[in-house]
């Protein structure tokens, strides 16, 4: 399979998988309800939030073009803008507090794609990957246990998130060291704490922006020359 044929299915790929995750999301929002509380009504969120991470390793699978990718990231970006201001899609947007996390996360990735697709794809892999598995992770599970905790610029973060962050973004670096070229393994546990620690200031959802460009910097930075 190759050129155009190659890359329609790549898109239908990303688009259906896209699907899947806005429906998945908006059952599990009915399915709870207004009713249930904010942490269940946060699953749906964090649904979509850790499903698109899987974007980018479809799109490097697939070969899917430059030409393709960024402008494609770009209306995701400006859909996501959208949403956050008409409220179209409830299942997506944050639950109880004001954030633009949804439209830094699009913003980042296409960011991303523009300066590393398809040359470097491990690079954007990483920080998109990384935001995806590790802060939503912590998101889901740092609320089910009490664990000690703190407010970095009023935004409370516990010790358990915390520690899922840190722990998810080191395996996901492992896993993705061990399939591509990129930094040692011992650079692998730095990358990680820095990720956490960028974690931690994420006022409006600042740091679905800073997270997977510093993890990206930092992969390209500390691979091989």
């Amino acid at each position: 399979m190759q050129g155009w044929q190659q890359q329609l299915v790549g898109v239908l790929a990303v688009l259906s998988w896209l699907a899947v995750l806005a429906a998945g999301a908006t059952l599990l929002r009915r399915r709870w309800g207004q009713e249930a509380g904010e942490a269940p009504r946060e699953w749906s969120r964090k649904l979509v939030h850790i499903g698109t991470g899987a974007v980018v390793p479809i799109a490097w699978g697939l070969g899917i073009a430059r030409e393709i990718a960024v402008p494609a990231a770009a209306l995701v970006t400006l859909l996501a803008a959208l949403n956050h201001r008409l409220r179209l899609l409830p299942a997506v947007e944050d639950v109880g507090r004001r954030s633009y996390g949804t439209v830094a996360y699009g913003a980042s990735i296409a960011l991303l794609l523009w300066c590393c697709w398809p040359q470097q794809p491990a690079t954007v892999a990483a920080g998109v990957l990384v935001m995806a598995v590790g802060d939503g992770l912590a998101g889901l599970i740092g609320p089910l246990r009490p664990s000690p905790s703190w407010q970095v610029l009023g935004q409370r973060r516990s010790l358990l998130g915390t520690a899922v962050m840190a722990l998810a973004s080191a395996v996901v670096l492992i896993l993705l060291a061990s399939v591509a070229t990129g930094p040692s393994p011992l650079w692998v546990l730095p990358i990680a704490l820095a990720a956490t620690a960028l974690e931690q200031v994420g006022v409006a959802g600042i740091d679905n922006l800073t997270v997977p460009l510093g993890v990206a910097w930092l992969w390209q930075a500390l691979g091989p020359s």
